[in-house]
């Protein structure tokens, strides 16, 4: 079985590197917040383009962290997206906010612009979430935000290293989330988060606030908590960051030949552009499709079966039918993407989905 992603893949491809940094580590006696924790930091922060780069201790604090640090308490409305992971909401619910899901574009499945003009009534802010490794619609959204001063917060958990203009997602915004779960582009090997910032008042705030809001050991100037980036995962993506730009690369170039492999059969492909943490296909019979790629030894996600404004615990947080995001939970379906796939499988991958689909096309 050819699987839809392997995070063991990419420590199995650097585990000399990685098992020398865990050494360092284990040597060094400082576990929590040391000198990984603070290089790390830097060299994030450089490579993102910005000036402040905080690790915490997952992708959902650094969303709630960014909300709480940059954004006024008097806006309360966050607009985004219920195409994404529970985790974008959960985060923003926790930071003591009210989402209200839009409508995503069909063309690139991330927040469609048009859908924010029927939102200005009360002081909000947006979290556009780079989804599947392509960055969101951020002229427009930026746009927006400016006329109707709307902080956003990026969330990037999906994207390290896409660029828009030239410049990496995650350096657009008041403040930036990013993820480094063991299956992003940039992973670690257990959980880890990061939230990024031009700001210098934001940055100190999420430094305050992921632990215990101590300025001096033992005294909280603030109400804070413990969200912390450990050494050892810290010491991990740093290999994994010096080779996370030939990783990307290695994914676009396995997009490319899905593309091609693909492009006369009957599917909706993903756009062009990005870093591609997934490959995303839609076909109006997905689940045979799925079932079909299965059986031929190749393995399938589909991200995400229930929007989120569909789950229970979120139901009512969004205004209006959305139609796209539902008919995209009815189609998508992930293929098999990550660095370490070799030439041979992305041609078994390839020669799996065309069988499958021309079965399907001839009433299979």
């Amino acid at each position: 079985m050819i699987p839809q992603t392997d995070p063991g893949a990419s420590y199995r491809a650097h585990q000399s590197e990685i098992d020398e940094a865990i050494r360092r580590v284990t040597a060094s006696g400082r576990y929590i917040l040391g000198p990984e924790v603070e290089a790390f930091e830097s060299e994030f922060s450089a490579y993102i383009g910005v000036r402040h780069c905080i690790g915490v201790a997952n992708g959902t604090d650094a969303l709630r962290l960014a909300i709480e640090a940059a954004v006024p308490a008097e806006a309360q409305i966050g607009l985004t997206v219920s195409m994404s992971a529970t985790a974008t909401v959960t985060a923003l619910v926790a930071a003591g906010k009210t989402p209200r899901m839009l409508d995503v574009h069909p063309a690139d499945y991330t927040l469609n612009p048009d859908a924010l003009n029927a939102n200005s009534d009360a002081p909000a802010f947006v979290v556009p979430v780079h989804l599947y490794g392509q960055p969101a619609r951020l002229r427009e959204i930026l746009d927006w935000a400016a006329r109707h001063e709307a902080p956003v917060i990026e969330d990037c958990a999906q994207a390290h290293g896409a660029l828009v203009d030239g410049r990496r997602v995650g350096s657009f915004g008041a403040a930036a989330a990013f993820s480094f779960y063991p299956t992003k582009n940039l992973g670690a090997l257990g959980d880890g988060g990061a939230v990024v910032t031009n700001s210098d008042e934001v940055a100190e705030r999420v430094r305050l606030l992921r632990m215990y809001g101590w300025r001096q050991r033992y005294i909280s100037d603030l109400h804070g908590g413990n969200s912390r980036l450990d050494e050892v995962q810290a010491a991990i993506l740093r290999v994994k960051l010096r080779h996370l730009d030939s990783a990307n690369a290695r994914r676009i170039e396995i997009a490319r030949a899905y593309a091609t492999a693909f492009a006369d059969l009957d599917l909706s492909l993903p756009p062009t552009g990005g870093v591609f943490h997934q490959y995303v296909i839609r076909h109006p019979r997905r689940d045979s499709l799925r079932q079909s790629l299965e059986l031929q030894g190749v393995g399938t996600s589909v991200l995400y079966p229930v929007p989120i404004h569909r789950q229970p615990a979120y139901a009512g947080f969004a205004t209006t039918e959305l139609d796209v995001t539902d008919e995209l939970a009815r189609t998508l379906l992930c293929l098999p993407m990550y660095p370490e796939l070799t030439d041979t499988e992305v041609e078994r991958v390839c020669h799996a989905v065309r069988h499958a689909v021309s079965n399907l096309d001839l009433g299979g």
